[in-house]
């Protein structure tokens, strides 16, 4: 049965035994921030999107008897707006959790707040530096960075390409990237060849891949970046007459990217969540229904492509409610050691399963290889 039939389920349960007392009439309060406008938009809109109707399905039934109150603030990409909301949910709000951080630099505003408030918070942004070091009240739905880069360069040593160039964002999560690239490069036998990095607001970055092209003995190009960025970089590498072979992070699994990119697109590959490739999955993997399901609701609901990052929202709602449940309450300690213990969770990210020493969950086997032809995701594991 899924998540969803059995909090109805347990709904109906926790309703008979609690009905008419005043905690069952409270709300299930859940504040998200998000980057709903601004360059990081393509992020946050989707995500709220997909929070929004979820909760409004699950409280035509109720959630242990009560309904949620979903609270959203839109930060704009911006880290102080960011910190200034999650403060509001926290001291007006009086939110039980909190989900969202659409970016990194966002969510790592919100960190030393709740920590300091102790309330639960699941991030949709992809740095490392979310969750290691491990923060007692913090966690994540999305890959890491690092994971990217790993599989990345793995499926460049399969390919024989072990002298890379590397151009990425100099803030949030390039910077984190790029950082995280550079450390796993030696254990995949991988060169770091040359390295550039641009602003996320340059228009263009000819130089930076003038540079690259000048390079003696690059086999390939490496991005890491989100937004624009990585467009912009897609389509001066086909002005300049790049053929190298040019990958991408999953900071850009969204159509989004394809469409700002064009045909100069073609041929990229990067490492994104099953999500993006629901209908080439093998009939036995145990995502497939999952995504699947969630495409169909997404598509069928908005009337747009469904992106990873529609589906990190999902999973972090999912993963909030079902520790809820297990609690049977909203107390935020309780609360904070069940999403903890979350195991076994199949999601739209991949398999997921936490522990004190780990608050995302996922293992490399998340990720696949995915290809870009003919303006669509093409499973290239």
């Amino acid at each position: 049965m899924h998540s969803i039939a059995k909090w109805a389920a347990a709904a109906a349960v926790a309703a008979a035994l609690t009905g008419g007392t005043a905690q069952a009439a409270e709300p299930i309060r859940i504040g998200a921030f998000l980057s709903v406008t601004g360059g990081a938009a393509f992020l946050g809109e989707p995500e709220k999107k997909t929070l929004e109707m979820y909760v409004e399905r699950l409280n035509a039934k109720g959630v242990l008897g009560r309904k949620i109150e979903l609270v959203v603030y839109d930060d704009a990409g911006a880290a102080d707006k960011a910190a200034g909301f999650v403060k509001r949910l926290l001291e007006n709000d009086k939110v039980d959790l909190i989900l969202g951080g659409s970016t990194t630099a966002t969510t790592m505003a919100a960190v030393p707040l709740v920590e300091k408030a102790e309330v639960p918070f699941i991030s949709f942004a992809g740095g490392i530096n979310i969750v290691e070091p491990v923060k007692k009240w913090v966690f994540k739905t999305p890959h890491t960075d690092r994971m990217a880069a790993d599989k990345v360069f793995a499926d460049m040593k399969k390919r024989g390409l072990t002298k890379v160039a590397l151009i990425s964002e100099d803030a949030g999560f390039g910077k984190s990237g790029h950082d995280q690239s550079l450390l796993v490069a030696p254990a995949h036998g991988i060169e770091i060849v040359a390295d550039v990095t641009y602003s996320p607001k340059d228009p263009d970055v000819t130089a930076q891949l003038t540079k690259i092209k000048g390079t003696a003995g690059v086999q390939a190009i490496f991005n890491f970046g989100f937004g624009q960025g990585p467009a912009i970089v897609t389509k001066n590498y086909k002005q300049l007459g790049l053929t190298l072979p040019l990958y991408q992070s999953h900071g850009v699994a969204s159509k989004d990217y394809i469409k700002l990119s064009g045909d100069a697109a073609e041929g990229v590959r990067l490492p994104a969540a099953g999500l993006v490739v629901a209908a080439q999955l093998p009939a036995a993997d145990p995502q497939k229904p999952v995504v699947t399901m969630f495409k169909a609701d997404y598509e069928g609901a908005f009337k747009s492509e469904v992106s990873t990052f529609a589906g990190h929202a999902y999973d972090g709602l999912q993963i909030a409610l079902a520790a809820i449940q297990r609690v049977g309450a909203t107390d935020k300690a309780r609360v904070r050691d069940e999403i903890e213990k979350t195991s076994g969770y199949v999601g739209t990210g991949g398999l997921v399963s936490m522990s004190a020493t780990d608050h995302m969950g996922l293992s490399p086997a998340a990720f696949h290889m995915v290809e870009i032809r003919k303006g669509d995701w093409v499973l290239s594991d």
